[in-house]
């Protein structure tokens, strides 16, 4: 499934958040979005997944726009796991997740054996196999997430896009989970608030500030020592990882920063 943004730009309150964005995702590849708070990365998303109309541009999935789908084809070709977990009523974790098998049925049909069956494999994935009847407002901030995923993950589509997939995990979680993603084979859309998790997955990084792309390409050509300094303002040494070979990013602390966040001019 080949996704293709063209010149897409996005304004709120008269503000354009993203501006002549371009950027494509080709079948099968795991393309990851970074860049500082406030750059306009869910924007971004957020725009791609018909939450946000834009101001103007084109997004299309296989050469056919994306507003030209319907909800339920839509759904059918792209899961979404959105940074805002809130679940407007309480639910069992079980009914969260079998919510992803609604693109795939008919209005008032019944779930089936096999719908249970993918609901079942889907909590094994993320851990929660045991978590079923728990009601989902009882759930830590992971827990929920790990949820989320899972019912992105019934769905059974051939493109994901995760807006902070990682968000409120461990680290044994975080792995977990981008593993799970990486071995589906299918074509995926992410922002990663983490930079060496982005490096580690990523075949192709865009860097997003202001609003705009600033740097494209793989991880070892975007994750720069300059890059770093001069987007995120962070001192660091970029290395390679003495086992996997991928780029590795060694953040540096020059105490330039008092206890309330304030810069020590």
């Amino acid at each position: 499934m080949k996704l293709e943004v063209e010149r897409l730009t996005t304004v709120i309150e008269e503000k354009n958040i993203i501006e002549d964005i371009t950027m494509h995702v080709e079948t099968g590849q795991f393309v990851g979005i970074i860049g500082p708070n406030g750059s306009g990365k869910s924007t971004l998303l957020k725009t791609i997944y018909r939450i946000l109309r834009p101001k103007a541009g084109l997004v299309s999935l296989n050469e056919r726009e994306i507003n030209s789908l319907s909800h339920r084809e839509f759904a059918k070709k792209i899961a979404v796991v959105s940074q805002e977990g809130s679940v407007p009523f309480d639910f069992t974790v079980e009914e969260i997740v079998i919510m992803g098998r609604s693109p795939h049925k008919r209005f008032f049909e019944r779930d089936t054996f096999e719908d249970n069956k993918i609901v079942h494999s889907a909590l094994v994935k993320v851990g929660l196999e045991n978590y079923k009847y728990r009601s989902f407002s009882t759930l830590s901030g992971g827990e929920k997430q790990r949820v989320l995923i899972a019912r992105a993950l019934v769905q059974e589509t051939t493109f994901l896009i995760l807006d902070e997939p990682t968000n409120h995990l461990d680290i044994h979680h975080q792995l977990q989970i981008l593993d799970i993603v990486k071995s589906l084979k299918v074509s995926v859309l992410a922002a990663l608030h983490d930079l060496n998790l982005a490096a580690a997955y990523c075949d192709v990084l865009f860097v997003v500030d202001n609003g705009r792309i600033v740097a494209s390409g793989s991880p070892e050509e975007v994750i720069t020592k300059t890059m770093l300094k001069e987007i995120f303002q962070v001192e660091c040494t970029v290395t390679a990882h003495p086992d996997t070979g991928k780029v590795q990013i060694l953040y540096v602390s020059d105490g330039m920063f008092t206890s309330n966040g304030s810069k020590i001019c």
